[in-house]
């Protein structure tokens, strides 16, 4: 701190705190270091040749005042409290409609934590705000420099106290317009407010607030909208000392507020000596924290020892991304609603000062004035101005009383009822006095002579609300709305990334208006109209690639070897517009985008092998490469040789069956990535399965995906030289106890021959009639369900295995089982099921009638054996057989058998195993006399 001066013209007021200190306190000494420091703070600030210009961010008494000082001073160059990287994009907010923010994004992450990415910083900007008036002077008028002077983005993030990872604010937005910003790190330029917990308690209750945005729109917001120059600056000044000298000791916070202010004064003095500029012609726009700065940089003759790190190699895109009042309150904290009813005090305070703000030309969403008035031509640049103390008449007068408006009040209460009885609530005339007087009641409990617009919240809410919010939107929400809304910005066409505009581009034959927010329903017809099928295509790819309700098909499907002639969209790209801007950052097209996407999720070190297939599948679907689908392909292989766990195999399955479905009907050749997945899935799986059998991390519909891998797969892996041996050793060596297990077991050696049907219905015959296994027989039925994915043809021994559970299992082991059976149809088994219910429908009678004479074919007692007659027609089978052998030759030569014609027995061996062996006729009789 320099030494004061004894001719400050701060003397009197320091004089004044010394002796209030004296009196209040037990010595001087107890305030010293607060009240007389903030004085010292204001002094050093007035003092600076470089004016320094204190503002709070979306503040209308902030904006008012720079308008009006700008249109005073007009200086050649602006310094702006903005990250320095974001200069060039500045000009594109001609391009805009307000609310937006100013993006850095990195997706390319070098340098950081990998857990960080993807990086991003976003600064709001509102027409209500100081930084805005400043920028739209610097770029319109002609000579003027605009400087930005803080720290890069880069530097945001090496600057994170204490190392921990960036978060964005602690409370998500329920609503998407709270969500803009999403999870990117704010940087506000006036960030004023008091970082002593106790110091903001105390403000909010002997102010008869509930949040800071209220107290500061009451004490400072107000009083500041109609000051002078001089009076505005010094009370942000000392605002600015006041919070900062009471700030808690957090070390790495005030370690990164002092570095921003040592980066900012070094950019300056840089500037100013590369160019020569005078201080008197410039204007340092900051927030009022750091205007009132103790560090030795401070000024343009600070001390020149700081050294500004080099940014690390991470690639930073920027952008223009949509914004709402929803998304600044959340972001930085503010109460639901005041930067809404800031922008109506701007408004308010530009009719009442008739200040001429500043906006860019072109502006999106700015009336154009129909006359311009001669009063809003500039005046000249004013000369040395002599600083006077402003401070002690602010801080000793009275507050003014603003007196009531009876007119404004009025038509807000008869707007909230109206508004009320629009969303559902049964509001009357009587509400609208109710509301009319309780807001005059509570601003005089609080010692205000005019109501607020949170005293009117507060007594709409307790006049109207009463009990129950009959509609979407309660009272506090409605007040809202009526105070200005929820403005949402727009990113304009010109302003856009070259990927957005390329998606407007290719998507404008569906003649919508894409840009507008809400959801729009766009027709696809392929047949009479093909060029809409490359819409489609860019559709599909925004889908995979954007937040869910983006781009939503509502009819036509994609799959492979699958493509719709009719389509329709229910699209929302202008409420996902900040989604769309950041795909913009990634790649030039959303195919480049797609792809790297997809070698990212392929190529991730976590990534699993069915992951890596569904890349594959991706790749085919939306982007036709064959080239990427084989290289993904390669990469699933491999990432199949290092897995030791069965967790993705039903999804493996499931897209492989897929994958080799396709390819078979495409291609006349499978590739090659694909017959060594085959293979090698052989044997990988071979080699899990006895483990996987016994292993309790492993579920049965696991088991069952590897069954059923290894049994779709077997010829094709045994045609490209894989060993059935190797199957067969693994079935050996696989010893289930878990019932579910054991019941896929016997479906597998089912299919493998190892065991036969009667002896499979008799096993499960026993397992019935053990009163001891009987309970835990419907977690072998459980078994017996999932195998269906590798065995289907069991699926008529399931549907009678379940029958006869249903007519012989008790009610006490029947009824709980039932839940069980029906969720793991539907959620495991929603393929099986229509499999199940074609087999029922052929077992079971079709018509009501026929049910009271069925028997089911399992009980169905066998016919008395045939005889064997010594003549007859099966006789005369053989006697055919005998006249005319040249068949049964052909069939021999061609099986390379060699023999001789037997003598004629009196009995043909035929004949006889058809009597020995009765059971295959018998059935067929059955079979035919059910059909």
């Amino acid at each position: 701190m320099s030494a004061r001066s004894e001719g400050t013209p701060f003397e009197a007021l320091r004089t004044q705190l010394q002796e209030a200190a004296t009196e209040f306190a037990d010595g001087p000494d107890a305030l010293q270091g607060i009240l007389l420091g903030i004085v010292d703070d204001v002094d050093r600030a007035v003092r600076e040749p470089l004016e320094i210009f204190p503002v709070c961010h979306h503040s209308p008494a902030s904006a008012v005042a720079m308008a009006r000082r700008l249109r005073e001073k007009q200086p050649k160059v602006v310094y702006l409290e903005l990250c320095e990287d974001m200069a060039p994009l500045l000009s594109e907010l001609r391009n805009c409609r307000l609310p937006v923010a100013v993006q850095a994004f990195a997706s390319e992450v070098k340098g950081f934590p990998a857990d960080w990415a993807p990086l991003s910083v976003v600064a709001p900007i509102t027409e209500a705000s100081a930084e805005y008036q400043a920028i739209s002077y610097a770029l319109d008028t002609p000579g003027v420099e605009l400087v930005l002077v803080d720290r890069s983005s880069d530097h945001v993030f090496q600057w994170q106290a204490g190392g921990t990872e960036p978060t964005g604010p602690d409370d998500r937005p329920a609503e998407e317009e709270a969500a803009l910003h999403g999870d990117a790190v704010g940087v506000e330029i006036g960030d004023l407010r008091p970082r002593f917990a106790e110091l903001e308690e105390h403000l909010l209750h002997h102010g008869r607030v509930r949040h800071w945005s209220e107290w500061w729109h009451q004490y400072v917001e107000l009083p500041l909208g109609d000051s002078d120059h001089d009076t505005y600056r010094q009370v942000m000044l000392l605002i600015g000392s006041l919070f900062r000298r009471l700030a808690p000791g957090d070390t790495g916070r005030v370690r990164v507020d002092e570095d921003r202010e040592r980066y900012m004064w070094t950019r300056m003095r840089e500037h100013l000596a590369a160019t020569g500029t005078d201080p008197e012609d410039c204007l340092y726009v900051c927030g009022a924290f750091h205007a009132s700065s103790r560090v030795e940089e401070f000024g343009v003759h600070g001390s020149d020892t700081f050294e500004i790190s080099p940014t690390s190699e991470s690639t930073w895109q920027y952008g223009l991304i949509p914004s709402s009042h929803a998304a600044i309150e959340a972001q930085f904290g503010l109460a639901a609603g005041s930067v809404s009813i800031a922008a109506t005090q701007w408004s308010k305070n530009l009719k009442r000062t008739r200040v001429q703000p500043f906006r860019l030309a072109g502006q999106d969403g700015v009336k154009k004035a129909a006359k311009p008035r001669k009063a809003a031509a500039m005046a000249g640049p004013v000369g040395a101005e002599v600083t006077s103390d402003k401070l002690s008449g602010f801080l000793q007068s009275p507050p003014a009383l603003d007196r009531l408006d009876e007119a404004e009040l009025l038509g807000w209460s008869v707007e909230i009822v109206r508004s009320a009885r629009r969303n559902g609530y049964l509001a009357s005339t009587a509400d609208a006095i109710a509301v009319f007087e309780t807001s005059i009641l509570l601003a005089g409990m609080r010692d205000r002579a005019r109501p607020t617009p949170y005293d009117f919240q507060d007594a709409a809410v307790t006049c109207i609300e009463k009990e129950t919010v009959p509609g979407r939107r309660d009272v506090r929400r409605l007040v809202e709305i009526l105070m200005g809304g929820d403005r949402i910005g727009r990113v304009g066409y010109d302003a856009l990334p070259p990927l957005a505009r390329d998606v407007h581009d290719r998507l404008a034959p569906l003649n919508l208006k894409l840009q507008q927010r809400g959801v729009q329903r766009a027709l696809l017809d392929m047949t009479s109209q093909p060029e809409l099928r490359q819409c489609s295509d860019v559709l599909w790819m925004l889908r995979h690639l954007m937040p869910h309700g983006a781009a939503r098909p509502i009819m036509g499907e994609r799959e492979l070897g699958k493509q719709s002639v009719q389509e329709s969209w229910d699209l929302a790209l202008g409420t996902h517009q900040r989604a769309l801007i950041e795909l913009g950052y990634e790649g030039v097209s959303i195919e480049q985008v797609l792809e790297q996407r997809l070698r990212r999720a392929a190529y991730a070190p976590n990534a699993t092998t069915a992951q890596v297939l569904a890349a594959v599948e991706d790749a085919v679907l939306h982007l036709r490469s064959g080239r990427l689908a084989d290289e993904l392909g390669t990469r699933a292989l491999e990432v199949l040789a290092t897995e030791r766990s069965v967790d993705g195999a039903p999804e493996v399955l499931r897209r492989v069956r897929r994958l080799l479905a396709y390819y078979r009907i495409s291609r006349p050749v499978l590739p090659s990535w694909i017959e060594s997945f085959a293979k090698t899935g052989y044997a990988h799986y071979c080699t899990l399965l006895p483990t996987a059998f016994t292993d309790e991390d492993a579920t049965v519909r696991q088991v069952a995906a590897m069954l059923g891998f290894l049994f779709s797969m077997e010829s094709l892996a045994l045609s490209l030289g894989c060993d059935r041996t190797q199957l067969e050793l693994a079935f050996a060596q696989s010893h289930p106890q878990e019932p579910s297990r054991v019941a896929l077991l016997w479906a597998a050696q089912v299919h493998l021959g190892q065991l036969s049907r009667g002896e499979l219905r008799q096993r499960c015959d026993e397992l019935l009639a053990d009163p001891l296994v009987v309970p835990a027989y419907p977690r072998y039925l459980s078994g017996f369900l999932h195998a269906l994915e590798p065995v289907p043809q069991l699926a008529d021994f399931v549907v009678e295995a379940v029958s006869k559970a249903f007519a012989r299992l008790p009610d006490p082991v029947l009824l709980p089982w039932l839940p069980t059976l029906i969720t793991t149809l539907r959620s495991e088994g929603a393929d099986l099921a229509p499999l199940l219910i074609r087999e029922a429908g052929r077992v079971f009678p079709g018509r009501l009638a026929a049910l009271d004479g069925w028997v089911a074919p399992w009980q169905a007692a066998p016919e008395e054996p045939v005889t064997a007659a010594a003549g007859g027609v099966t006789a005369g089978r053989a006697v055919l057989l005998a006249a005319h052998p040249d068949t049964c030759d052909s069939v021999a030569e061609l099986l390379g058998w060699e023999g001789t014609w037997e003598a004629e027995v009196s009995a043909p061996s035929g004949a006889v195993l058809d009597g020995r062996h009765p059971e295959t006729a018998v059935a067929l009789e059955a079979l035919l006399a059910g059909s």
